[in-house]
């Protein structure tokens, strides 16, 4: 058992082990139009472990994140390249939402891209998605640009960001 990184009411936050994907994959496919290969989470796993982080509420997954590095040109420098964490995915069941869940998950999975040395974060949202929007602006990110017909069903996405400590 995974000792808690934080623990917010009765949800325990944790980072994620090979046994909890299939549970993870489960709250993707309720929670989000966007759906990926079995093996593509388990490369994520692989690749950043500190930044992928379950919410588990009586030994089941209710939500996740799940975050990659990568280099490239700054949200906010205007010069060279930089260690950028992506937020690849997140998703919280409809009924565990509105407490604190969401919140302490992208904290966690920032914190495990901070342990990488990285420079700045960023995600994208669906333009129409304003509870998202609003939690992700209270942690800080900022709106920097909109991506046109950025999903598969045409809706456009904001790009947001947040520079690190």
């Amino acid at each position: 058992m995974q000792s808690a990184l934080r623990q917010v009411g009765d949800y325990i936050i944790r980072r994620c082990q090979s046994e909890d994907l299939g549970e993870v994959i489960t709250v993707n496919l309720a929670t989000l139009p966007e759906h990926y290969s079995d093996y593509f989470f388990e490369s994520i796993l692989k690749e950043l472990p500190e930044s992928f982080v379950v919410a588990e509420l009586n030994s089941h997954v209710v939500g996740y994140i799940m975050c990659k590095i990568e280099f490239g040109f700054s949200n906010f420098k205007k010069l060279g390249f930089v260690k950028k964490g992506h937020v690849v995915s997140v998703g919280v069941l409809e009924e565990h939402r509105g407490k604190g869940v969401g919140k302490a998950l992208m904290l966690e999975g920032i914190n495990g891209v901070i342990s990488r040395g990285g420079d700045e974060i960023y995600l994208e949202v669906r333009v129409s998605n304003g509870s998202a929007i609003n939690m992700y602006e209270r942690l800080g990110f900022f709106i920097k640009s909109r991506l046109k017909s950025y999903y598969r069903d045409g809706e456009d996405a904001f790009l947001m960001a947040i520079e690190l400590d």
